[in-house]
């Protein structure tokens, strides 16, 4: 399990907005809802509810989820996940998955870490 809006995602992402922001159009429920999903996976990822003491290790965690880091480490040995951090990256991955391009990182993981 991984959780990121990767990039990939997050150009589809930007793409369907300035689609529906140029049309001038009412903005879709199902972009609006995205927008509810995007925020409460970034406030797990960035550790919101610990006044982002977290962050770091947060974006670190979902790199060693992906296989792209071995481990969660930082410059300061006690800069961590805040407790619950962990659980609550689980949930936005199980719930929002389409956030993800994680079949994506698998596919082009050997050929990065090739190097």
């Amino acid at each position: 399990m991984s959780c990121s809006a990767d990039r990939r995602r997050a150009v589809e992402l930007f793409e369907q907005c300035r689609t529906v922001a140029e049309s001038g159009a009412p903005i879709p429920p199902e972009l609006l809802q995205r927008a509810v999903e995007v925020t409460d996976s970034n406030a797990a990822l960035f550790d919101v509810t610990d006044g982002f003491a977290g962050c770091i290790p947060g974006i670190h965690e979902v790199l060693r989820r992906q296989g792209l880091l071995e481990g969660v480490w930082c410059l300061d040995p006690h800069e961590t996940l805040s407790e619950g951090q962990a659980a609550e990256i689980d949930r936005v991955c199980r719930d929002y998955p389409h956030l993800t391009d994680n079949q994506f990182v698998a596919e082009h993981l050997d050929d990065w870490l090739a190097d």
